[in-house]
């Protein structure tokens, strides 16, 4: 099948790999958004979508406005059969969605409709979700709401953090998509549409919402840090520092006595153990710690060289 495919991070990458590589269909073009700054410099990078596609000579389209008429026009002129979306990063018009024949096939990383929107991973995390997992679907203008070709599950880990979740599910999830694809061609597949019940959000995660809250209990403190590592960060303010925090642990306390554990939302406590801070329950122990302008490291390193006082508080 004549396919275009949108997708712009990482994670869309080993879909992509996984059509291109597919005998039975040919990428025409890729979609993806238009560079962006990255780096101390802001200097314009390529997508790692676009970057994979140009090693492979795939023609690159990176419209600034994707329903523009221009584009819509461009797109025609392709005459994809139909377009697979991994993380594309943009609503589409339903002029845009129309030119296909067989329409645009999403992969969302979640179990739809659950964990609709930007951040499905980190939102599954975050609320302490046990499974999760891929689905793909026919894009119709309301978000993430068509009917479904089919799902992947795949189990969340005690410690994962997004990045890792993510890294799984990009995988599972583009043989999910390639079988799809593969489907939709020989008219095996047929989508079913969505439960009206189950539904739930997950806008994208801003940078002030990364922020640590300390007042809540440890294991919420946990769900939240991984939830946003390694994007957007978890920080805190130590004193008049910004630093980035990185997962915690949970258990490396326990069976203390209760005077070692009586510590303060935000108060921090170090000894030759690590690195201690109060929540709203009972304190957690942080891993890596990032300083501005520095990189990541050991938390009791970067104790002792900050030399904290016994008032010390990340809020």
């Amino acid at each position: 099948m004549r396919l275009v495919f949108a997708g712009t991070p990482e994670p869309a990458v080993p879909s992509l790999a996984r059509l291109v590589e597919s005998s039975r269909h040919d990428v025409v073009a890729v979609l993806t958004r238009p560079d962006a700054a990255s780096g101390r410099r802001g200097k314009p990078s390529p997508s790692p979508v676009a970057r994979y596609a140009a090693d492979r000579d795939i023609p690159v389209l990176r419209p600034n406005k994707p329903n523009s008429e221009e584009f819509i026009g461009e797109l025609t002129e392709l005459a994809p059969e139909c377009c697979a979306v991994v993380a594309y990063g943009a609503l589409l018009s339903e002029r845009l969605l129309a030119v296909p024949e067989h329409g645009w096939v999403n992969l969302h990383f979640s179990l739809l409709p659950a964990w609709r929107g930007a951040a499905p991973v980190q939102a599954a995390i975050a609320a302490g979700d046990t499974v999760t997992g891929a689905t793909t679907f026919r894009i119709e203008p309301a978000l993430d709401s068509g009917p479904v070709y089919g799902v992947v599950t795949e189990t969340v880990r005690p410690t994962d953090t997004a990045g890792e979740l993510l890294e799984r599910l990009s995988i599972s999830g583009a043989a999910l998509l390639e079988t799809t694809i593969d489907g939709i061609a020989d008219a095996s597949l047929t989508p079913v549409a969505q439960p009206p019940d189950g539904i739930t959000i997950a806008p994208k995660i801003t940078v002030e919402e990364a922020r640590v809250r300390w007042d809540l209990p440890a294991h919420v403190v946990d769900r939240r840090i991984r939830a946003v590592t390694p994007n957007p960060g978890a920080w805190t303010m130590i004193g008049d520092l910004r630093v980035k925090v990185g997962p915690v642990s949970l258990d490396e306390f326990e069976g203390s006595d209760e005077s070692a554990n009586a510590l303060a939302p935000g108060a921090i406590r170090v000894d030759r153990t690590g690195v201690r801070v109060g929540t709203g329950s009972r304190p957690v122990a942080l891993g890596l710690i990032q300083p501005p302008g520095k990189k990541p490291m050991n938390a009791a390193d970067w104790a002792r060289g900050a030399r904290l006082d016994e008032s010390a508080k990340a809020q």
